[in-house]
């Protein structure tokens, strides 16, 4: 078995951060989210993946290099657009060959990865087994008709009424047909072939697609809230470590990770959180559900459940900060002058909250 990972988006909800960076290199717990995607695969066994790549393959090699860190093969596929799933699919065609296989969305993550999906895929020897799962708006995402017996009768891609709240997660399970259920379809209203589409022929010519729903958490990281929560979830599963260093007047309550060359000066740390590699927290609190790249400095401040990326500064904002990704090489900082003024630099799509 192969798998294939999807990650030539170009990001825009999740912008400005991904002007700079591709999305799925963004970290939740100081780990990029493509990362946890190539963990699951070669936690099911799978070591040849092929990786969908678009305007942002570069930094993407660059990160993910030949795959030998996890035992794997990894081989790029630019892809020429974002013209939708089954597009990618299509694409890797040839590295895909008659080889079954799981497609894997490179800004998805999944509680307890993927080794039982492709472990039932191969025991029940169907064509095509998707996820699924409940969800409160069902018209954001590819939504599943079931009949009473659990079969998948219909499926419809962002529906204006769906007809139920099963939504597909983002992992599928193919083997070769897919191939030529992708090439009888023809582009949605949007312009783009969509695996729904592709999955719904398959059913109409008779191939067995099953259904598995899955109970567990399940992030689509599109958006700084997604990624916020996608942070929360991974947190409050990760074990406790100190390779920083503590002066008298600092202390870490509960799970906190903290990197190689941390220093805390009268500071506290309370966990679930992450703190990276050498950076530097004086006179401040870090609350729980926050993580902290490599290099960032806090001085006299508080934060709590937020995301700060590699080598930002934070100095006396002024007032707590909460629920904020911050990206690279940011410095947030209050003058002490007078008058007292705002002087801001902000990028496309930005966001700022003044309380």
């Amino acid at each position: 078995m192969k798998a294939l990972v999807l990650a030539g988006g170009k990001g825009t909800r999740l912008r400005p951060i991904t002007h700079t960076s591709a999305k799925q290199l963004v970290p939740v717990a100081n780990k990029p989210i493509l990362f946890y995607a190539i963990e699951s695969i070669r936690e099911a066994g799978i070591d040849e993946i092929g990786i969908i790549v678009g305007d942002t393959q570069a930094e993407i090699r660059e990160a993910v290099g030949d795959g030998s860190r996890w035992g794997a093969r990894i081989t790029y596929i630019p892809q020429e657009a974002p013209l939708g799933l089954a597009h990618a699919v299509w694409t890797a065609r040839d590295f895909l060959g008659d080889s079954p296989f799981v497609m894997y969305l490179g800004d998805n993550l999944i509680q307890h990865g993927i080794q039982r999906f492709v472990r039932e895929f191969e025991a029940l020897r169907v064509d095509a087994l998707i996820l699924l799962t409940a969800v409160e708006h069902p018209e954001q995402f590819g939504v599943a008709e079931l009949d009473a017996t659990g079969q998948v009768m219909r499926l419809e891609e962002k529906p204006k009424e769906p007809r139920t709240n099963l939504a597909l997660v983002g992992v599928y399970l193919f083997n070769a047909t897919i191939h030529d259920a992708i090439s009888r379809i023809r582009p949605s209203a949007r312009g783009e072939l969509e695996i729904t589409d592709a999955i719904q022929m398959l059913i109409d010519t008779g191939r067995r697609v099953h259904s598995h729903l899955h109970t567990g958490w399940w992030l689509d990281t599109g958006k700084k809230d997604d990624m916020l929560e996608a942070n929360r979830v991974v947190l409050d599963e990760i074990p406790a470590e100190n390779r920083g260093s503590l002066d008298a007047g600092s202390r870490i309550v509960g799970r906190v990770r903290i990197g190689e060359g941390t220093e805390l000066v009268n500071s506290c740390v309370r966990g679930p959180a992450v703190i990276g590699r050498g950076c530097r927290l004086v006179n401040t609190f870090v609350g729980p559900y926050t993580s902290i790249s490599d290099g960032v400095e806090i001085e006299d401040s508080e934060i709590e459940h937020s995301i700060v990326l590699d080598h930002s500064k934070i100095v006396r904002p002024g007032s707590r900060i909460e629920d904020s990704l911050i990206g690279r090489n940011v410095e947030v900082t209050r003058g002490q002058s007078r008058p007292a003024a705002l002087r801001l630099l902000l990028g496309d799509d930005s966001q700022v909250s003044l309380i």
